[in-house]
């Protein structure tokens, strides 16, 4: 699967690439369109000196690691939101004849590799947070952690929001709720939203374990919403879980899926 995936994104890059001049100017538009985020929160910050009890550097650190995650995510298994054009459409038979994954092949679908512009700024951002925090290095290992549980958190959610496409073919919108809102609401401290919308994030959507609870343990901070403090290190677990979920439901809205016979 992963060997079929990176053949076809290869593909789809080749073909970006033959026009360079295009494509390093979609990169560099991809980059400066995300650098409109930090100006936001440097905005902020510009006439305060915590957000929610966190500094520039902390909140900068939370939005350079979910935005890593997230921007990776969207440029690697966000056209998966396109299904809804293949289901109406009857080009995903073509999909379901092929010898590879269906999953596979609509994530890759239409591979956009310009949009490493996002990647590599959150990046960018990230570095620069952890340098002016000095994380120490007993703490370091949680980062990559982090990210890579994010990465699957935000993957699982756009999982979900194709299996649900297969019931709801005209309202993408709804499911670009849960992706593309969920990387909006963890680009800042969970701290500045309420205790209710906080606790549906860390028990029932497990938005919180993208960057807030390792990242309070990689800042040392203790949560103000008082939860319990193994909940910093459940990330892996509950990606794991919302991964197996979101295979389920690809695998049942597949299943579900009827030819429109054209």
């Amino acid at each position: 699967m992963v060997r079929t995936y990176a053949l076809l994104a290869w593909t789809w890059t080749r073909a970006a690439a033959a026009y360079p001049a295009s494509f390093a100017l979609m990169v560099v538009f991809g980059f400066a369109l995300a650098a409109v985020d930090v100006a936001v929160i440097l905005v902020v910050f510009a006439n305060t000196t915590s957000l929610a009890g966190f500094t520039r550097p902390e909140v900068l650190f939370l939005y350079g690691a979910a935005n890593i995650a997230f921007s990776s995510v969207d440029m690697c298994v966000g056209n998966i939101d396109r299904i809804s054009q293949h289901i109406k459409a009857g080009t995903f038979d073509a999909f379901l004849i092929r010898p590879a994954s269906t999953w596979v092949q609509t994530t890759v679908d239409r591979f956009t590799p310009t949009r490493i512009g996002r990647v590599l700024q959150a990046v960018i951002v990230l570095g620069v947070a952890m340098a002016e925090l000095d994380v120490p290095w007993q703490r370091v290992w949680m980062v990559p952690v982090m990210i890579t549980t994010a990465m699957v958190i935000f993957a699982s959610l756009w999982t979900l929001a194709g299996a649900l496409q297969f019931v709801i073919t005209d309202a993408p919108e709804v499911c670009n709720a849960f992706t593309y809102g969920g990387g909006q609401l963890s680009q800042y401290p969970f701290s500045v939203y309420g205790r209710d919308l906080v606790r549906g994030v860390t028990y029932v959507l497990p938005l919180a374990f993208i960057n807030w609870q390792p990242g309070l343990y990689v800042l040392g901070r203790d949560d103000p919403f008082g939860t319990p403090g193994f909940l910093r290190f459940a990330g892996p677990l509950a990606a794991l879980l919302l991964a197996l979920l979101a295979a389920l439901a690809w695998r049942q809205g597949v299943r579900r899926y009827r030819s429109t016979g054209s």
